[in-house]
């Protein structure tokens, strides 16, 4: 029973302190309804375009791609130092190494300005167009270049040229109140960077680029190093094409209007990233919209070398530093506080808190994802949806978490310290907020297709709700520890479809529901079994059903397929070869060989119970949970019923037990003086791998 197992875990806690499918760029993805997802307790899919999405937040007019300027009757200015030529009839002034322009039109600079600075104060509607021909702008007051006034700015770099800028380490500002420019290029208007040259961009105060508007970028090669954030665009950050490597202290890339709910996003449609930021590398104020790109991240510290595990951790700490600084202080790889939806791309991630995070839904279509992650792979406060692409998930507290998870296509490979999946409602911390998560009971993890195959510390597939499996291949290496289970649910887990092997620790052991309409076997052996044995199940002809050499140490297995069904008998091998294909364990196609028979069994129920006499009745856990009659949410008989664990707590003693375990982790009292004080409660408290007691 998921309640139960809850509070078996928050006490362990306290003892411790191939059918691969191939990636394309697809911009079809899904979004979740929040309403909908949160009354009908599932993810509500709608078809969208990525590419759609982008094309609705940003639109590109000609100007701001590289255009041939030197058609267009541009005003040259060279730069020496500390002075500056140009036409006289130009509507250009220069006093005290600050060169202004004054209205819109094409203006070449080339050259080297020492201890001085670019203006913009544009007193017309027309786009000012700066071509940067070889520049080297230097300042020791404040931005190197600063659009103060103008409808529109476009920065051209000019093919095979160099361009530096760099600001003050400290900006002297006429009035003390004053907090802009703030940037090494700062507009305060629409800001555009294109051609095929290089930028480089030193943001010695503060920012690297930054716009009060919309800020996008066409082409060039940008390298920023940035006190703080590296791109910054309030409105709008658009990037179509471009080489773009940011060392940032704070974020990489991200948009900051938070008045207006109808800006703010981030669509990147191309380009190269090379992003190692301090803070969150790419960070959204609303929506995060990528159709395409390559994208190698590092934020915060990166991933540790080795993650805590639940047994580590107490409810709602997180591994990074964010749990113990304000939050604004976040270290997330892909970010936004609305939305994240991704149709393509390849993308490197380590970052020391949650790779892809979003405060509402993320939706996987397409794309290519490496991940190592001190905190969750993918993490949504409301829904997680993949569709499509190539998921590969390295190292992470807890691979996927989101309220409700929906995997219609794709295929996924986590690892994880923690769970592999898990449904629980709210914040990233949620899923170590296990008393809150367990009472809501709610949510849903529906698998539809893909292939997935995780190896968990934790419980393999958990969910405080519900799972259902329609199709697809699932693969779980799961805990060897029996706080935890390969497959852990409150409510329900219903399988018509698709192929699912689970192996794992036996003291929180499920099967799928009874009234499932596929059929599957939970076989417990009678003490661990070692890993690389190979597991071989075939019918009575000597059909080849499964065969899956597990990973890690296992006392149970739990097999559901199309191929199982009533009626008919089989038989259980340990051991031996096969000729099949091998990927993650399962071996597809070809036949085994050899291997010591186990058992011989025939299926006459939807949860057949096994061990190494055979059939054995399943002792249901009882009312409430995934123990209710039906669930198939049982425990050996040999195990006895778990759902007594707590059960006999009144409210009263049950807040008690949570303000201790509280204590605990806030460092106010010791492991040693909350296992006596849950004592003297009547709780007594197990040993590693051993149910808790009452007295």
């Amino acid at each position: 029973m998921k309640k139960r197992s809850t509070y078996y875990k928050l006490a362990a806690t306290l003892l411790s302190t191939t059918l691969l499918f191939a990636c394309t760029n697809n911009d079809t993805t899904t979004v979740t309804s929040e309403t909908e997802a949160e009354t009908a307790g599932t993810s509500t899919l709608v078809n969208t375009d990525v590419s759609k999405l982008v094309s609705e937040a940003v639109s590109y007019k000609e100007d701001d791609s590289y255009t041939d300027w030197e058609k267009e009757d541009p005003t040259y200015i060279e730069l020496n130092g500390t002075e500056a030529d140009f036409d006289s009839s130009a509507a250009v002034l220069f006093d005290n190494n600050m060169l202004t322009i004054k209205t819109g039109g094409t203006y070449v600079l080339s050259g080297q300005l020492d201890n001085g600075q670019i203006v913009v104060d544009a007193e017309d509607k027309n786009t000012v167009k700066l071509i940067l021909n070889g520049v080297d702008i230097q300042s020791s007051t404040s931005s190197a270049i600063y659009v103060m006034n103008a409808e529109k700015t476009t920065l051209s770099l000019v093919e095979g040229t160099e361009n530096t800028v760099s600001d003050a380490d400290q900006y002297v500002y006429e009035d003390s109140s004053e907090d802009e420019p703030n940037a090494t290029i700062f507009s305060k208007d629409d800001l555009t960077i294109n051609g095929t040259g290089t930028l480089m961009v030193h943001g010695n105060f503060n920012n690297g680029i930054a716009s009060k508007d919309k800020l996008k970028i066409t082409g060039g090669t940008i390298d920023i190093h940035a006190v703080d954030d590296g791109i910054m665009g309030r409105d709008l950050v658009a990037v179509k094409e471009g080489t773009i490597q940011i060392e940032a202290g704070g974020d990489g890339i991200k948009s900051t209007n938070d008045e207006d709910t109808s800006k703010g996003t981030i669509a990147l449609e191309g380009g190269t990233y090379d992003i190692t930021s301090g803070n969150d590398a790419i960070q959204s104020i609303a929506s995060l919209w990528i159709t395409d790109g390559t994208y190698t991240i590092k934020s915060g510290e990166g991933s540790p070398e080795t993650i805590s595990n639940h047994e580590e951790r107490m409810p709602g700490q997180e591994t990074s530093k964010a749990a113990t600084t304000t939050e604004s202080e976040s270290y997330k790889g892909l970010k936004a506080s609305v939305d994240i939806a991704i149709g393509g791309g390849s993308f490197t991630i380590d970052s020391e808190d949650d790779a892809v995070h979003s405060n509402q839904h993320v939706t996987l279509a397409g794309g290519e994802f490496t991940i190592s992650t001190g905190d969750d792979g993918v993490h949504a406060d409301s829904s997680v949806a993949t569709t499509g692409g190539k998921i590969d998930i390295t190292k992470s507290y807890e691979g996927i978490e989101g309220k409700n998870i929906t995997i219609e296509d794709g295929e996924i490979q986590l690892t994880s310290s923690d769970d592999g999946f898990n449904v629980a409602g709210g914040n990233d911390a949620s899923g170590m907020d296990m008393p809150a998560a367990a009472a809501e009971g709610s949510g849903t993890l529906q698998i539809n297709g893909g292939y997935i195959s995780v190896n968990a510390d934790g419980d393999g597939l958990d969910s405080n709700g519900s799972i259902s499996m329609t199709d697809g291949v699932v693969i779980v290496n799961g805990p060897t520890e029996n706080m935890n289970g390969p497959l852990d649910y409150n409510s329900s887990f219903n399988i018509t479809g698709g192929f699912i092997v689970a192996v794992g620790s036996s003291g929180m052991s499920q099967s799928h529901s009874e009234d499932s309409s596929q059929t599957g076997v939970l076989m417990t052996y009678p003490e661990m079994q070692s890993p690389g044995t190979m597991i071989h199940l075939e019918d009575r002809n000597g059909k080849n059903i499964v065969s899956f050499t597990p990973a890690k140490d296992y006392q149970t297995v739990f097999i559901s397929s199309p191929e199982l069904t009533k009626d008919a008998s089989y038989t259980l091998y340990s051991g031996g070869t096969s000729t099949g294909e091998e990927a993650d364990g399962l071996y597809t196609d070809g036949s085994a060989e050899g291997g010591t028979k186990v058992i011989d069994f025939t299926i006459s129920e939807t949860v057949t119970w096994l061990n190494e006499s055979g059939v054995t009745e399943a002792v249901v856990n009882g009312p409430g949970g995934g123990g209710a009659p039906g669930s198939g949410n049982q425990a050996r008989p040999d195990m006895g019923n778990r759902d007594d664990m707590f059960s006999d707590l009144d409210e009263e003693t049950r807040q008690k037990m949570q303000e201790i375990m509280e204590q605990q982790r806030n460092g106010t009292i010791s492991q040693e003086e909350a296992q006596a004080q849950l004592k003297e409660l009547g709780i007594e408290m197990p040993e590693r791998g051993a149910p808790p007691t009452e007295q």
